[in-house]
């Protein structure tokens, strides 16, 4: 039993939040030390987002405390704060599974629990989800409450201001905690965050406040006009301003590590009608102090030893995100007209030495991809190279922008496309599944898949110098080590390689399973090809081979509808070729979190898969 009663006797016997809700408050001091310490002990044995959970023990166990859930909703963004609320939920004893093949979801799921009110992975999405629900219960005439946790960075992307701002004509019964921890992945940027971190870092304004109320205290004639000093302060030195002007009651900063203080006033927000926004200042890594240190390391982590003060060191195998950084930083050696783009990734893509060797040319936008891209765009008309390093899964967030601000233009931008492709156990919200499928279809586009670490910094040099958007989409983790100089060379636009010539079928491979699929062709005596391209494809290496094999198998490692095979597809129909074909890939579904080996061969992308399939459909 991970929850042992002996170890955790008040955890061990909370459910659900109705048992945490039978106790008296005098205990929840206890709980919430339990919980702190439980986190620590079961993450560092299963691995898992680590250090936002820490941070928001105390505000968890006062909203399921205070809030009748799950009748009342409490949507959570980011989702890795919500650790401990999946603790309080029923699934402790589950905790040790998270992100693992059939085990918990690494964030909240509608699927999973009737307590997690919206599904989450991407970020700043609460507000918009919590106002909906509250919009419908006052249509309802219900009474309901609806708490929307930002923080990790999210209220830096405009989809939260968009929320706020439609929200204050409403007047429902939302409430809004921003969780201010100074910190997304990374370090937090903007001037929001600046404006935050200045109020807090000094005791200007309470020392303002509470000593103007000893010396004033017995003078009533002047105590309001006292307030009033007081209240034009509190307008010019802190963020309240801008929340009462978008329509929200706004409160705090609170000390969000300071249960009495939290449940005081959560309790005294419930009983006001209409909009609210609680500022609650937490601790990143809180309890734990290596994590408190370096929340950065600490995001998440792998299996450790809480004894330790550091992390285990992993192996030095490069992996596709080292190449990429190490490719900027030499890349902006050689050319000074490049310029690093990210938004909120600088430790996941790598830009860390780049921003350290380039920091005039280096720009973390913050969790806000849309203006990534078109930042980006507007870069490249007065002569820069920009290079937006983003996630698959996130650059869907700055689709219009690609297409209307970077494409329609044919402007000089490179992406480069991290965590193509199964991510594993981040799962269904962070999968590369799309990618393919969706930059296929604009013009003007070139689209590059490389199938090892010397094939993916050959193209990043090749979509640099190319004139017009380029994309380079590859792999999370390590590749087959192949290896790789400094060279910036480049290659051939829309040129495939002949790997192996083989008889009646060719497997047509767009990126990192190309050495999956050589094991099937040296089975099968089959071509192969490492595409390189998908878009612009390799027409006459597939008219050729169209004319000398019976079969075509395509490979990738994305949605099959509408990706690289289906392209295959298009260009054997306009060409009049008739050839058996058969394409492999992601299939119609969502893929859930799991190891990446384990995933692979569910979807048939395996060797036996592969093997499999060709044998069915030959």
């Amino acid at each position: 039993m991970l929850c042992n009663p002996e170890k955790y006797p008040f955890l061990a016997n909370i459910q659900s939040p109705e048992d945490l809700r039978a106790l008296p408050q005098s205990s929840l001091e206890d709980v919430v030390s339990e919980l702190r310490e439980f986190l620590i002990d079961s993450t560092s044995q299963c691995g898992g987002h680590f250090a936002a959970g820490l941070g928001t023990v105390e505000l968890t166990v006062a909203l399921h405390y205070l809030f009748n859930t799950p009748e009342d909703k409490i949507v959570w963004d980011v989702g890795h704060q919500a650790y401990p609320h999946k603790v309080l939920t029923g699934r402790k004893e589950a905790l040790i599974s998270i992100r693992q093949t059939d085990g918990l979801h690494p964030f909240p799921s509608r699927y999973e629990s009737e307590f997690d009110a919206f599904g989450v992975g991407h970020s700043s999405t609460s507000i918009s989800a919590a106002l909906g629900m509250a919009i419908v219960a006052k249509a309802k005439g219900d009474e309901r409450r609806f708490a929307a946790v930002i923080g990790d960075g999210a209220m830096t992307a405009g989809m939260a201001f968009e929320a706020l701002n439609h929200a204050a004509d409403l007047d429902a019964n939302l409430t809004v905690i921003l969780n201010d921890n100074d910190m997304s992945i990374s370090e937090n940027v903007g001037g929001l965050n600046n404006y935050l971190a200045k109020v807090l870092s000094g005791k200007f304004y309470s020392s303002i406040k509470e000593g103007g109320k000893k010396v004033l205290q017995n003078m009533p004639t002047i105590s309001e006009w006292a307030h009033r000093v007081e209240e034009h302060m509190k307008g010019m030195v802190l963020p309240g301003t801008l929340f009462e002007e978008l329509g929200f009651n706004y409160i705090g900063p609170i000390d969000g590590h300071n249960l009495p203080t939290l449940l005081t006033t959560i309790a005294n927000i419930k009983a006001l009608k209409g909009p609210q926004l609680l500022h609650v200042v937490t601790r990143k890594g809180k309890g734990f102090e290596p994590a408190e240190k370096d929340p950065i390391a600490y995001h998440a982590v792998p299996v450790f030893n809480p004894r330790d003060t550091q992390l285990p060191k992993s192996k030095k195998k490069l992996t596709y995100s080292n190449i990429f950084g190490q490719w900027l930083c030499d890349m902006a050696k050689s050319d000074e007209r490049l310029m690093g783009i990210t938004p909120a990734m600088r430790e996941g893509s790598d830009l860390v030495a780049f921003s350290r060797a380039f920091p005039e040319r280096y720009f973390d936008v913050g969790i806000a991809e849309q203006h990534a891209v078109t930042l980006s765009a507007g870069m490249a008309c007065e002569g820069a190279k920009p290079v937006c390093a983003i996630y698959g899964t996130f650059l869907q967030r700055g689709y219009d922008q690609l297409v209307h601000d970077v494409a329609l233009q044919n402007l000089d931008v490179l992406f480069a496309i991290d965590r193509g492709g199964l991510v594993g156990g981040d799962g269904a919200t962070h999968h590369g599944a799309f990618d393919l499928s969706y930059l296929r279809c604009i013009p003007n586009m070139v689209i590059m898949t490389p199938s090892d670490e010397s094939e993916c910094r050959l193209m990043l040099s090749t979509g640099f110098y190319h004139d017009g958007p380029a994309a380079v989409r590859y792999p999370r983790g390590t590749g087959v080590g192949a290896e790789v100089g400094h060279s910036l060379d480049t290659l051939a636009i829309g040129k495939a390689k002949l790997r192996r010539e083989g008889k009646k079928t060719a497997l047509l491979v767009f990126g990192s399973l190309l050495n999956t699929a050589a094991a099937v062709a040296e089975e099968i005596d089959a071509t192969l090809v490492d595409m390189r391209f998908v878009k612009p494809l390799d027409v006459e290496m597939i008219i050729t081979l169209a004319k000398s094999h019976q079969q075509f198998v395509t490979i990738e490692e994305n949605a099959i509808a509408g990706g690289a095979g289906s392209a295959v597809n298009e260009l054997l129909c306009q060409q009049n070729l008739l050839v058996n074909t058969i394409n492999l890939g992601l299939p119609d579904r969502f893929i859930e979190h799991g190891e990446p080996s384990d995933l692979l061969s569910r979807c048939g992308l395996d060797k036996k898969g592969i093997l499999q399939a060709i044998k069915v459909f030959s």
